[in-house]
Formats: C-alpha cells, sequence, structure tokens
C-alpha cells in the first residue's frame, strides 16, 4: 500500500519543480484535489492562481497583500502558458473531462497539464508527471472519501474525535460527560468497515448514540470487555485488543491515532496501519531492526528517486515530440540509444 500524506505532496512539489516548462506564468487547479495541488505549485513558482471553472470564466484568484499586483491582478488573457494542475491521474476521468471543457473555450494551445502523481504507464491525457506511484494508493487529503473505508478499521479517539483530556479520563462522571460531547475531528464521507476502540463496552450506549449523531456510518463496533479502565491498563490491552480484531476480519487497514500503538498493531496483526500521529503507513515489518529498517528505507528512497528520472524521461520526451513531430523524435531517440550501446570485443 502507498501513502502519501500532504507533507509528502509538498516534498514532491518542491524537489520536482524543475520538470514543470520554465514559462508558465499561471496555474490552474482541478477541483477539487487539484485546487491543493495547484496551490503548492503556486505557491512554489510564486506564480497566480486559478480554480478551472474561475479560468474558464476569466477570473484568476486574488492576490493578496504581500503579492505585486500588477504581476498577480491581470485578466486571464494576458497569461500566455498555463499548467493545469490536478493532484494524480489513474482513470484520466478528471483530467479529460477538464481538457474537454479547455477545448471547448478554445483555450487548448497554450495549457500544459500536469498531475502530481502518475502511474508507471504513460497517460496520453498529461504533459508531466513529477512522481509515479503504484497501486494500491492513498492520499491524506481524500482517503475520508476513499472506497477504501469499507474495507477499514477506524480507532475513535484521537480519529473520530479529540481524545480525551487527563481529567476527563478517569472512567467516572467526567469520562461520560466526555463521551456525550467529544469534539468530532475527522468523519468519514462514506461508511467505513469497522470502528475498533479500547474503550469498555459499558460504554457503548453512549459510543453508540455519538456515532449516530455525527452520521457515522459502520458495519460493527468492537469495544474491550473488562471491568474497568484500571484492568485495561494493568493488561496493557489497549493495542493488542485492536490487532486481534484487525487480524480477525478481512480489512485492508487499520486507521490508529497514536504512532506507538500502530507499530504494535501493525506488528501483531501482520497488515498495515496508518498513523494518524505521524501521517505514515506502518508496514508489518515495522518491530525489524535498525539496520533492516534503514536498509528498506534506502530501497524506497531509491524508488523514489527512479521514479523522478523517469518523469524526467517523459517530459523530455514529449517536449521533443512538440518541438520535432513524433517521426523525428523516434529517430533521435533511436540515434542515442544506438550511442549508449557498449562497443564490441576486439
Amino acid at each position: 500500500m502507498h501513502y502519501r500524506s500532504i507533507e509528502d505532496l509538498n516534498h514532491t512539489i518542491q524537489t520536482n519543480v524543475g520538470l514543470l516548462p520554465r514559462d508558465i506564468d499561471l496555474v490552474v487547479g482541478i477541483p477539487r484535489s487539484g485546487l491543493l495541488a495547484a496551490t503548492l505549485v503556486s505557491l512554489a513558482l510564486n506564480l497566480p492562481l486559478a480554480d478551472l471553472e474561475g479560468f474558464l470564466a476569466g477570473r484568476i484568484l486574488s492576490a493578496g497583500s504581500t503579492r505585486r499586483r500588477d504581476l498577480f491582478d491581470l485578466p486571464v488573457d494576458a497569461f500566455r502558458r498555463v499548467l493545469v494542475v490536478d493532484d494524480s491521474i489513474l482513470s484520466g476521468g478528471s483530467m479529460r473531462e477538464a481538457r474537454e471543457k479547455i477545448a471547448a473555450a478554445g483555450q487548448s494551445d497554450r495549457c500544459v497539464f500536469c498531475a502530481i502523481y502518475g502511474l508507471e504507464e504513460p497517460s496520453d491525457l498529461v504533459d508531466v508527471v513529477l512522481e509515479t506511484v503504484p497501486r494500491p494508493r492513498i492520499f491524506q487529503w481524500n482517503i475520508m472519501n476513499h472506497r477504501i473505508l469499507e474495507h477499514c478499521c477506524f480507532d475513535i479517539d484521537g480519529v473520530l474525535c479529540a481524545d480525551p483530556t487527563k481529567d476527563e479520563n478517569d472512567d467516572g462522571p467526567l469520562y461520560s460527560a466526555f463521551l456525550d460531547s467529544a469534539r468530532p475531528l475527522l468523519l468519514p464521507g462514506r461508511r467505513v468497515g469497522h470502528v475498533v476502540t479500547s474503550r469498555l463496552e459499558r460504554y457503548r450506549p453512549q459510543t453508540e448514540a455519538w456515532l449516530a449523531r455525527h452520521g457515522i456510518e459502520y458495519g460493527k463496533l468492537w469495544m474491550i470487555d473488562l471491568p474497568t479502565a484500571e484492568e485495561r491498563r494493568r493488561r496493557n490491552a489497549h493495542g493488542s485488543f485492536k490487532a486481534q480484531v484487525y487480524a480477525s476480519t478481512d480489512a485492508k487497514l487499520f486507521i490508529e491515532s497514536e504512532e506507538r500503538q500502530a507499530i504494535e498493531i501493525a506488528h501483531l496483526s501482520k497488515k498495515p496501519v496508518l498513523s494518524i500521529e505521524t501521517q505514515t503507513v506502518i508496514l508489518p515489518d515495522g518491530h525489524l531492526d535498525a539496520k533492516e529498517r534503514a536498509r528498506r528505507r534506502a530501497a524506497r528512497l531509491r524508488e523514489r528517486l527512479s521514479s523522478e528520472r523517469r518523469g524526467w524521461r517523459r517530459f523530455l520526451k514529449r517536449r521533443l515530440q512538440r518541438l520535432v513531430g513524433e517521426k523525428r523524435a523516434r529517430q533521435v531517440q533511436s540515434y542515442w540509444q544506438g550511442r549508449k550501446k557498449p562497443a564490441p570485443a576486439k
């Protein structure tokens, strides 16, 4: 499972901004996920920003007080080269729809189309991909509406709602009041497979009422059947209980609030866990020794660098095709491939 956080998104943009054409003077985001990516690109390049519908209607977003208005508050027609950005491309539906709208408005000639994350297989719908990320993949900015939620286990405290304070966590009247009024955090936009919590079974009525009040649909609610919170702490049953439930289901991902528990759950269940605390997916090898973890991190880094090099090659190939035509570009490519072959042994 491949996961990218908002921090990863910004890192990908900052480190690969050189792949983008140098003559870009306006960035346009494709709603909805593409707006976040386009905003980060526009900030990295210090360029004006527009959403797709605004661009087609002749509007760009206001520059604000810290930008030079003579450079940013211009009519759309004043921009010569437009970068149209989406966060990713998979089936290509969003990018295809955007291209059709832009073509209908007669704006295609000045547009370059970019996806921050793409697949290994090239797509004719985009001109530039900044990083290839294979399937299955999930992004922080749209996971709460992803169809994988139907195959997920969700923690409650620290994920669906805020954690109780130290005073509220008294296993008494203050805790009961917390259960009734807990502040919602990450509310899923679709049904989730399982809600798994180390809350005690006797708090099921309040927990079910809170979930219903906030419109959270789920398959099954799992709670730990112990008499007191003190007994739960004595047994250190938080992570082990969640791991046991996770392993017994067909769920593909556990979404846990704490990094420490995420590592424990991944280790015991032998399945991946998303840590909300660090916005990383903990794999079952998270319990490996430091040397092995370092080796695997290095392998992932090599994979990412290789992806960036492939992105450069695709970009240069497309630029060459635009400049000299597809047939001539193939001839140039064949020539350079021939130059790279080793000389025959004498």
